[in-house]
């Protein structure tokens, strides 16, 4: 019989990243995938044969290059510059097994065209998006939010971020809707329209955020990592691996052994491995999670950049819900051959957003449209999966699956969510694992 701390089911990347942190703060830790391969629901797939037979298609053709040039997400989502994910890899010091490149470019749908997003002074004086005075009230805006300190309450100017909403504080900017839309979508990343009656100091730290992450680039507020996301997974997992993480792949799971009301054991193919606590993502548990949704997912294959971008390499367009009468926005991620996973002159653009009719693919048909010619689209439509218990009595603590969101700062929320359930504490990063660390995050 073997003893652990923790026993981790499923390699995706929350469950990587917490294996990796639970190493590190000397727990023992197995981790034990039903896959052969590391990510989960999030894994990268590569070569790009195994893509086409993995959605049941004929190819691919001799023109998409070498297959082992690709690595195709299946989840592909951003992250910001001065995020919690970057914040994590500083802290744990996995930059050291991965490179990180920039993300070309933030692009907001409007009337049927895209638009630059502007989040700094300069942009706002340039962009089409707004007018003349629209662009002086945006200004004001951004210059407050980024003056702006909880502690101090001289740069408040007479909002109470606790108490005003986020749609008082646009008021008193006298902001327009569509510069209200852009603002709260394709800057503070806001999913919905509840955040405007909302007390306004989350928006505020969110664009706030957003700012911060692109003045570190210029370009856009977003990083991806070199040869794609499957290897944010496989970083944590070296990780874990480093400060004594077991792992096991390929394994069936035979069975999760309970005693009165706790999670006691972890059987596979006949051995029984016993632990104190449980992680997995929701497919180990079917019975212990709950169907809120669904997300469909558009995987498109392009010879060419798209339009109206510059001709970005890498970039992300948001098409706001209202702009197409829905209530969910539609996310559009665009990387190609220039972060190493694609072939020469090809590029992969993931079209997602959250399913609201009984036609899902028909509700991405706007984000496809950006896209025209597409040489090949791969189709998924995945159930919204989120725990029904929060795992304290149980002590198996389920990750939610991944949204429509095309960034990582809702999954960030869920990883500090599950830490905290787990250990009682708050995941912080005042430092990294070694006082003399570099933290030059790209």
């Amino acid at each position: 019989m073997q003893e652990y701390d923790i026993i981790v089911l499923g390699t995706g990347l929350k469950e990587c990243v917490l294996s990796g942190l639970m190493s590190l703060s000397g727990k023992k830790v197995l981790h034990i995938d039903k896959n052969p391969y590391y990510g989960g629901e999030s894994a990268s797939i590569s070569p790009l044969e195994e893509l086409y037979r993995r959605f049941k298609v004929h190819g691919p053709p001799k023109s998409m290059g070498r297959g082992k040039e690709w690595n195709v997400d299946l989840v592909p989502k951003f992250f910001l510059a001065t995020g919690d994910l970057v914040k994590i890899l500083l802290h744990t010091e996995v930059t050291r097994y991965m490179d990180f490149k920039v993300v070309e470019g933030s692009y907001v749908y409007k009337t049927g065209k895209l638009h630059k997003v502007p989040a700094t002074e300069e942009d706002a004086q340039t962009s089409d998006l707004m007018g003349m005075f629209d662009k002086r009230r945006f200004r004001k805006l951004l210059n407050f939010v980024l003056n702006f300190e909880v502690q101090n309450p001289r740069t408040h100017q007479d909002v109470d971020p606790e108490k005003t909403t986020t749609r008082e504080l646009f008021s008193r900017f006298d902001l327009g809707q569509d510069v209200i839309e852009f603002t709260g979508h394709a800057i503070a990343l806001h999913c919905s329209e509840s955040y405007l009656d909302q007390p306004c100091l989350d928006t505020i730290n969110r664009i706030k955020l957003y700012c911060e992450s692109l003045s570190r680039h210029n370009f856009s507020p977003y990083l991806y990592p070199l040869y794609g996301q499957g290897e944010l997974p496989q970083g944590f997992a070296r990780l874990s691996a480093e400060y004594g993480g077991a792992f096991l792949m390929n394994r069936t799971i035979d069975e999760i052994v309970m005693e009165n009301g706790k999670v006691k054991a972890v059987k596979s193919e006949g051995k029984e491995f016993h632990c104190k606590q449980l992680i997995c993502d929701p497919s180990y548990v079917p019975n212990r999670v709950r169907k809120i949704g669904r997300v469909v997912r558009a995987i498109c294959l392009l010879n060419h950049p798209v339009k109206n971008t510059h001709d970005a390499s890498s970039c992300q367009i948001i098409l706001p819900q209202s702009q197409l009468n829905r209530k969910s926005d539609i996310y559009i991620s665009v990387v190609s051959y220039s972060h190493n996973v694609a072939s020469d002159g090809l590029y992969i653009a993931t079209v997602s957003t959250t399913a609201e009719t009984v036609t899902p693919e028909k509700e991405v048909q706007p984000g496809l449209e950006l896209l025209e010619p597409i040489l090949q689209k791969f189709v998924t439509v995945n159930h919204l999966l989120v725990p029904n218990e929060d795992g304290r009595k149980s002590q198996i603590f389920v990750s939610r699956s991944y949204d429509a969101t095309d960034h990582f700062e809702t999954e960030c929320e869920d990883i500090k969510d599950l830490y905290h359930r787990l250990t009682g504490a708050r995941l912080c990063f005042l430092k990294s694992r070694h006082q003399s660390h570099n933290s030059d995050d790209d």
